[in-house]
């Protein structure tokens, strides 16, 4: 697993301290020496390495990483370039595209997003092959609490966007009066016409960053010919 830097190496620092961690690094160790594991090792802490504490803007939340070749890269929803779009972003820039008119790029790569300070985090940051949530319940959850709480505590205006109900549980721990929260069912196909669709998550959080001064998110994806 890569260091953690900048204001986020701050504000976990006392996490790398308690035993639930000793006991997760040793298991993803072990995994990443045994098994398959996603996202590559070097991948894991991508979300905070693109998008430090003190530049975020937005969090959105998923679940665990992608779980076939190629496809996870340390950033929720986010695939390579190369990788065809999966069905839960395909309902994401459907949407993008009712909402603010954005065109639907050829790729599903997101990191134009976190270098805007759009922090993509999974719940879970590894996962074996094939096996989805074959890391949940192993100290992941802990830590990426902790990085929930870090965001809550600054103080300034952020907007979570809390999609399905495990996100969404996760507002529990948000209680900060400037932030502003927003819910919708999962955009998995299995949920996205429960409200996901339509729900305008993406200009309701650009007419409040707007509104406290706060210069937009560019939802635009670049097609592959211009990353």
């Amino acid at each position: 697993m890569g260091a953690i830097e900048g204001k986020w190496a701050d504000a976990l620092k006392e996490e790398f301290r308690k035993p639930y961690y000793a006991n997760l690094y040793k298991f993803i160790k072990e995994e990443y020496s045994s098994h398959v594991i996603y996202p590559p090792s070097e991948d894991i802490f991508n979300a905070l390495h693109l998008t430090d504490l003190k530049d975020i803007k937005v969090v959105i939340l998923g679940q665990d990483p992608y779980h076939e070749p190629g496809q996870a890269h340390g950033l929720c929803f986010s695939v390579r370039p190369e990788v065809d779009i999966p069905p839960s972003l395909v309902n994401i820039y459907k949407e993008l595209h009712d909402d603010l008119g954005c065109k639907i790029p050829d790729n599903g790569y997101l990191v134009h997003w976190a270098e805007q300070g759009v922090l993509l985090l999974n719940t879970l940051l590894t996962v074996r092959a094939h096996q989805a949530f074959s890391h949940k319940g192993k100290g992941w959850e802990n830590f990426t609490d902790a990085i929930i709480r870090a965001v809550n505590k600054e103080d300034r205006h952020i907007v979570y966007m809390l999609w399905g109900s495990p996100a969404q549980k996760k507002a529990q721990m948000l209680d900060n009066p400037k932030h502003l929260i927003l819910k919708a069912p999962h955009p998995s196909p299995l949920s996205a016409y429960r409200g996901f669709f339509g729900c305008r998550h993406f200009s309701k959080c650009n007419e409040f960053l707007e509104k406290n001064g706060i210069a937009p998110i560019d939802w635009q994806i670049p097609d592959k010919a211009d990353i």
